[in-house]
């Protein structure tokens, strides 16, 4: 079963189409990456699917659930991070936990708070009030408000923006055992590094699909920059990101022993998705 159907979504505000007849699904258990620039609808997609946001068109199903019309029993199920925390300052991680855990009637609440907060890497600052905390630790924070009623489906958009490295390396080894376990990732963000190491990627622009493929497959669509070097000259090309090409390619030279070196430089991911935006007509 698909954690996520969508068909023919469209919102506008006013004259401005947000989305432009999404059509997607998402498997269960997947991490799921939706990319693209700011103002690509994102955020919009990500509100229409938790029930924030109602659409002008098409349908929309979490879990065979209708966002709107089964809103109370499909936010059981889901968990959202929204790209600004949205946690009460003067009180501590925990209670911020807490209070969420209570609004959700979740069961044995202090032995489920305390299983997040050591899951989330937050024990040494959970009693700490959250206006002392970091931009990157009160998106932890809000990240184990949307798990403590243990979703089986998450929305997570921009999770780690302007998170430091480390943090964010940290982040994406909990998003990975969540899916492990079963949980269903719907992650935005407009890094192309995160993008990389979801399962699948869409990649929107302007309120429309552009692409939807597997992180590995997008990369083969670029370019490989290859370099052979020789005793006395230097060849270069371009050519396919594939490792066939790059085997055809050689084979032109023969590898003599007298080549000392060969480069490889592919199109980053990055570099592959602005080309394919590029290249959308306007």
């Amino acid at each position: 079963m698909n954690a996520i159907s969508i068909t023919g979504l469209v919102k506008s505000y006013g004259k401005v189409a947000a989305l432009r007849g999404i059509d997607l699904t998402v498997p269960q258990g997947t991490i799921y990456g939706v990319v693209g620039p700011n103002g690509a609808g994102k955020t919009t997609l990500i509100k229409t699917l938790v029930g924030v946001v109602r659409p002008t068109s098409g349908t929309a199903r979490v879990l065979e659930l209708d966002p709107l019309n089964d809103k109370w029993a499909l936010r059981k199920q889901i968990g959202y991070m929204p790209q600004d925390a949205a946690l009460y300052e003067t009180l501590s991680a925990r209670d911020n936990i807490t209070f969420l855990g209570r609004a959700q009637s979740v069961e044995d609440l202090d032995q489920k708070v305390s299983e997040v907060i050591a899951f989330t890497e937050l024990v040494s600052r959970a009693r700490d009030p959250i206006h002392t905390f970091s931009g990157g630790m009160k998106k932890r924070v809000s990240l184990a408000c949307a798990l403590i009623h243990q979703p089986k489906v998450l929305f997570l958009d921009e999770p780690t923006a302007a998170v430091d490295p480390q943090l964010r390396a940290r982040s994406w080894e909990l998003f990975r055992k969540l899916a492990q376990g079963g949980t269903t990732l719907f992650i935005s963000t407009h890094l192309m590094d995160e993008a990389a190491l979801c399962d699948k990627v869409t990649i929107l622009n302007q309120g429309k699909i552009l692409l939807v493929d597997s992180p590995r497959d997008i990369l083969k669509r670029g370019k490989t920059r290859l370099s052979v070097t020789s005793r006395d000259q230097c060849s270069q090309a371009e050519i396919e990101s594939t490792p066939e090409a790059i085997a055809q390619k050689l084979h032109e030279f023969g590898l003599p022993n007298d080549i000392s070196s060969v480069e490889v430089e592919p199109s980053t991911l990055e570099e592959i998705v602005l080309e394919i935006i590029r290249e959308e007509p306007q």
